[in-house]
């Protein structure tokens, strides 16, 4: 099978790089730190920004995947030398460019969101992964490179630690604690599996249909904070958990020294919001269907094996 090269070594990247593996392929992993290469998946330690560096690493590759995660307050300055660095090592390797990106180029949605919604985003942070897709597709376009890109609504899945907003709850759930949440604890929300996550990336990197334009990485229906909260408690034999939402006031004053919370009230509204993604096309053209609902609540618990 084909080389398949991962940047990036968070959940994402790790995950996908299992899926990719499972499937047969050779798979490389790049990232700053490195690692030790087991079980079917090469390390390297490679900088994100190095295009050369890259296309180094990449020579062979059928497809060269985005899993990188710069810190959440410094998207503006990291994520333009990365983007730029990828797509400069795609067209030197000709590997196909598969970008893991989200919800944040869709602005404030009115509805449902599909991969043919406007991107009508204004804050940094959306405009930032806005503008990344654009070259990337203006670059396609030109025929100089081949280039598709996944979106995925906030991550779920024992893999998700920190950058998940459910994960990151589950030590409160335990204990009987109140989870304190950001924004409304009832507006409903999707949810991203991150095998799902890893099953469309890896689909899209194998699959020409894909090139040229953005897929949602397919989801169940939509639950709240509150109900998917209460869902995880249950399958951790937890008491039922009391839910609230942080007051913006609170949030505000923590924003004063935590640029990460400032970060969080640049996009508050996709947490007052119904926040809901339709990933009904990437269903109907690849096959590829979102995780029940119960498996993913036992998985992220603890109640059963994650499919990683």
């Amino acid at each position: 099978m084909a080389l398949h090269v991962v940047v990036g070594k968070g959940p994402v990247g790790l995950t996908t790089a299992r899926e990719l593996r499972d499937r047969g392929h050779e798979v490389r992993v790049l990232s700053r730190s490195g690692g030790v290469s087991a079980d079917g998946i090469e390390h390297r330690r490679v900088d994100a920004a190095d295009a050369a560096a890259l296309a180094g690493a990449a020579q062979g590759a059928a497809a060269l995947y985005n899993a990188v995660n710069p810190a959440y307050h410094r998207w503006a300055t990291d994520w333009p030398p990365v983007a730029d660095a990828l797509l400069a090592a795609a067209e030197r390797t000709g590997a196909v460019l598969v970008t893991m990106s989200n919800l944040y180029p869709y602005g404030r949605p009115r509805g449902p969101m599909t991969p043919r919604s406007p991107l009508s985003a204004t804050d940094t942070k959306g405009v930032v992964r806005r503008r990344m897709w654009e070259q990337a597709l203006a670059a396609h376009e030109a025929g100089r490179v081949r280039v598709t890109e996944a979106r995925a609504a906030d991550f779920v899945g024992p893999q998700g630690g920190a950058q998940s907003h459910l994960v990151r709850q589950l030590p409160a759930l335990r204990r009987g604690r109140t989870a304190w949440v950001v924004g409304d604890p009832d507006a409903p929300r999707s949810w991203a599996y991150l095998p799902d996550v890893a099953a469309t990336l890896a689909t899209l990197g194998t699959d020409e249909r894909a090139l040229g334009r953005a897929w949602h990485v397919p989801s169940g229906p939509a639950r709240s904070q509150r109900a998917a909260l209460t869902d995880l408690a249950a399958a951790m034999s937890a008491p039922a958990p009391t839910v609230r939402g942080l007051p913006w006031a609170v949030l505000r004053a923590a924003g004063l020294l935590s640029p990460v919370m400032r970060e969080v009230l640049s996009v508050r509204h996709q947490f007052d919001q119904e926040y809901v993604i339709d990933a009904a096309e990437t269903t109907a053209t690849f096959g590829i269907p979102a995780t029940p609902w119960a498996a993913v609540v036992a998985a992220t618990a603890g109640r059963a094996p994650a499919a990683a």
